[in-house]
């Protein structure tokens, strides 16, 4: 499965910008060392794993957030399809091949 979550705390003041750009990279430290095969974008962090794998990775860098203010904000997608690996990257290299093919 391919999960896309994003996380962020609320409740904190301690960047006058309002980033929160600490507590994300708690956040995808959890992620990147959890060694579960993973993208992070400007927006979501992608994880690709079994069920239980992928949820404890969401669960701990949700813990790892908690620290940085007194309420947690959490997004989660899930694309559930048993029987296949390895879709973070395929996904998208068969976007990418349905482009090249159609000329756009």
């Amino acid at each position: 499965m391919i999960v896309a979550f994003s996380v962020a705390p609320s409740g904190t003041g301690s960047n006058a910008d309002g980033s929160v750009h600490d507590a994300v990279a708690a956040a995808v430290k959890v992620v990147r060392d959890s060694g579960l095969p993973n993208r992070t974008s400007s927006m979501f962090t992608e994880l690709e794993g079994s069920w239980d794998e992928v949820f404890d990775v969401v669960k701990r860098a949700t813990e790892a957030v908690a620290p940085f203010g007194s309420r947690i904000s959490l997004v989660i997608k899930a694309d559930i399809r048993p029987g296949y690996a390895g879709e973070l990257d395929g996904k998208l290299e068969r976007l990418e091949r349905a482009i090249d093919e159609s000329g756009a």
